[in-house]
């Protein structure tokens, strides 16, 4: 596994649905891009999926080469790999980093989640995702609340990594 994703950031979408992507990110586009040299723009992949998926999430090359070899590795014509299928190579953009560090984002892609002026950027191991800041702070911290009621008050996420905790 190469490198990966961390942090979070805002920044500024124009009229254009130029965006630019944090300058840790590009390191780890270009890093887990075989085809890329430097002075080249690094490629990735953007799974936008259906109305289910608030958000656009950004593939590294090698992670979508390992997302698609495990789909092929599903029987033809099944229902999961139809899906999958569907989700990772029919509603998804192949593009690359432009030479300012920036991605475009089209129309579609914006009028999906709802962008306009600012997107928010958020680091998930091989991958990013990008979100509208405001449906960000309503779904996704909603959801990570969820996740952890069940837990006690003092529980430490830290526990997971151990296996402890009875989850």
């Amino acid at each position: 596994m190469g490198r990966r994703f961390r942090g979070e950031s805002h920044h500024k979408v124009d009229s254009k649905g130029r965006v630019s992507i944090p300058a840790s990110f590009r390191r780890v586009l270009e890093a887990a891009d075989p085809n890329w040299k430097s002075g080249d723009s690094p490629e990735l992949v953007i799974v936008y999926g259906n109305h289910r998926r608030p958000f656009l999430e950004c593939y590294t090359m090698e992670a979508i080469d390992e997302v698609d070899a495990k789909i092929a590795a599903l029987p033809r014509g099944s229902k999961p790999r139809k899906i999958l299928e569907r989700m990772f190579n029919g509603q998804s953009l192949p593009t690359n980093v432009d030479e300012t560090g920036r991605l475009v984002l089209p129309a579609k892609l914006r009028q999906k989640i709802g962008l306009d002026g600012e997107a928010f950027f958020i680091a998930s191991g091989d991958t990013f995702q990008i979100w509208n800041p405001g449906t960000y702070e309503e779904v996704e911290m909603a959801e990570a609340e969820k996740l952890m009621e069940d837990l006690p008050e003092d529980f430490d996420p830290l526990e997971f990594l151990d296996g402890a905790g009875g989850v």
